[in-house]
């Protein structure tokens, strides 16, 4: 079936993270489970037509352009495989976007976050120990998700983590984290299968969290701790990453430890008020 194909494609050629991979592929399915005539016969018109339907059916602007990219994404791999001549998304307009930011928590916000755990319980160390490292890392939700006992550093203090793309970067490790890493440790349930022995967070049966665990993790907590913005684990790595550039950081830096190929999407995760890049400048401006 020409989908596990590209699915394959994606997988092993483009190197695509397995959530993205899994969205590309639902995105692509429900297009033919509509166009079952596609690639042969599609037209703009048709992928026009699909994405009219998909707003207009509730779907976000966003949602539609993730849907256009996989879309796309799919007809160019039918280009490459001989399928058809042309890719008919070369043709069609994605929405427009406006710049969308997650709320940024204060530097308090994020104490009383953590300090909302109940280290009393089996599983407070181990939720302590998550959102220092989400908040302390910056990491991504998927890469928290999959840290390994082998990829930590306690001594170091760093951590080498896997990002999208199977690309790897090296992530200082703060001291606030190191410690909740290591409370942790020592109550951490024994792996249910080998397979499992190297992965750090593990539920009470021995087996690796899910990203939507986390998710609700920190949702219930930001309710434990009153806050009242709707966050998600990113609002704690674009809390992370505004609260160092606040502080002076180097954008470049920042970037390097967010696994952010190019600066301008550290720039937008930053979100910066113009005081603080206007200070910025003057301060290191040759002719002050």
């Amino acid at each position: 079936m020409l989908i596990n194909d590209y699915r394959h494609y994606l997988r092993i050629e483009r190197r695509m993270s397995p959530n993205t991979v899994t969205s590309y592929c639902h995105d692509v399915a429900a297009f033919l489970e509509q166009h079952p005539e596609a690639p042969g016969k599609s037209t703009a018109a048709d992928i026009q037509d699909y994405l009219g339907k998909l707003m207009a059916g509730g779907v976000g602007k966003r949602s539609s352009a993730r849907a256009l990219s996989a879309i796309r994404s799919f007809f160019d791999w039918c280009v490459q495989e001989g399928e058809i001549k042309g890719n008919p998304c070369d043709r069609v307009e994605a929405p427009k976007l406006g710049r969308y930011l997650p709320d940024v928590l204060s530097v308090k916000e994020v104490e009383a976050l953590l300090d909302s755990v109940d280290l009393g319980k089996s599983s407070g160390k181990r939720d302590r120990a998550i959102l220092e490292v989400l908040y302390g890392c910056g990491l991504r939700v998927s890469e928290c998700a999959g840290l390994r006992l082998s990829h930590i550093y306690l001594k170091e203090g760093f951590v080498d983590v896997i990002g999208k793309g199977d690309k790897q970067r090296l992530v200082p490790l703060g001291e606030m984290a190191a410690d909740a890493i290591s409370a942790y440790l020592p109550e951490r349930p024994e792996p249910a299968s080998r397979q499992d022995e190297d992965i750090l967070f593990l539920n009470r049966y021995g087996k690796p969290l899910s990203r939507v665990f986390i998710f609700k993790l920190v949702k219930r907590q930001a309710m434990a701790a009153g806050i009242q913005k709707e966050i998600s684990p990113h609002s704690l790595r674009h809390s992370f990453a505004t609260h160092l550039i606040e502080n002076g950081a180097d954008l470049r830096i920042v970037q390097e430890m967010l696994g952010h190929e190019s600066i301008l999407t550290t720039q937008i995760y930053t979100h910066i008020d113009s005081s603080t890049w206007h200070r910025s400048i003057l301060e290191h401006h040759p002719r002050r």
